[in-house]
């Protein structure tokens, strides 16, 4: 009898540390949406942007912008990666209220995922109802090239399908509903409509479609990986995104992405080829303007919708 109810108050233990943890995680959005009204001067975005690597000059783009770091909000981590500015910038882009993270969060930094997405769940409070989300990226399909710019039809989450999955613990309803699909992780008509833009400003030529796969980072790929990846259908790799959509899509946001192709993933061990970071930003600097291009456009035509019900 004794082991039964100390199996029963474990089990309780269990449920109330879980509950804490659940009201905790919306307690921390809620304060820092708060400071984030007050700072921005209760500014309602209904477009959030999220800038990867070397791509921060997105938020260059802003007319009126005003700036909130990250350090001075409640709750925030810092993120610690070269070419992640660190700090929220709010204004109008192509005439429409919008809001850039100059820098991201990753999983490799440390941070739980919770702390990983909590900006996203923010711009949701904050009125976001579509998510660009952007990145640097690996290139895995032999027939893209460095410099190609892709829209993210559909994504693999090697660590997700290991169990770290942002959604891991106690469902909160008031964010999202226990069992989110990701099937239309990526909305079809967003993604129709980013395409059409890309073709009409002349980047066929480097625009393509196809799926990102997220791993956790921070070293890269071996050769095998690589190979593996490639096989199971990924066309790029990276290690972003895809908590920060499924969070996303979790809490109701139209989600539309792309990814910059910064380098080639190295698949064969003895080509001498070695991945770097520099090599990222460098790729990200020269293909800047095309970015900046197609996002401003792309938001100057969209009709945003309605971000769904949590």
């Amino acid at each position: 009898m004794s082991h039964q109810l100390a199996s029963a108050a474990a089990a309780a233990h269990t449920v109330v540390e879980n509950g804490s943890a659940m009201q905790a995680q919306y307690d921390a959005a809620f304060e820092a949406c708060e400071f984030i009204r007050t700072a921005s001067k209760n500014f309602k975005p209904s477009v959030g942007i999220i800038c990867g690597s070397g791509l921060g000059g997105l938020a260059d783009q802003l007319q009126e912008p005003i700036s909130v770091a990250y350090a001075d909000i409640p709750h925030f981590p810092h993120s610690t990666v070269p070419g992640h500015a660190g700090r929220f910038v709010f204004g109008y882009l192509s005439g429409k209220p919008t809001i850039c993270m100059q820098g991201r969060f990753h999983f490799y930094e440390g941070y739980q995922m919770s702390k990983v997405t909590l900006p996203v769940r923010v711009m949701r409070m904050l009125g976001v109802s579509v998510l660009i989300v952007t990145n640097a990226a690996g290139g895995l399909n032999a027939g893209f090239n460095i410099g190609d710019i892709m829209v993210i039809e559909d994504h693999i989450n090697i660590p997700g399908m290991a169990g770290n999955n942002p959604l891991f613990g106690q469902n909160d309803d008031r964010f999202g509903p226990r069992f989110p699909p990701m099937s239309d992780a990526y909305n079809v008509a967003l993604r129709e409509q980013l395409l059409s833009v890309g073709k009409s400003l002349g980047f066929g030529e480097f625009l393509r479609e196809g799926v990102y796969t997220h791993v956790a980072g921070p070293s890269f790929e071996t050769a095998a990986e690589a190979r593996f990846l490639r096989t199971i259908g990924g066309d790029v790799v990276g290690m972003s995104t895809v908590p920060e959509v499924i969070v996303a899509r979790h809490c109701g946001l139209n989600v539309v992405g792309l990814s910059l192709v910064t380098n080639m993933v190295v698949t064969d061990s003895r080509s001498g080829a070695i991945a770097s970071h520099t090599e990222v930003l460098e790729t990200g600097r020269r293909r800047t303007i095309d970015m900046q291009t197609l996002v401003t456009k792309f938001v100057e035509v969209v009709v945003i919708p309605k971000a769904e019900s949590a």
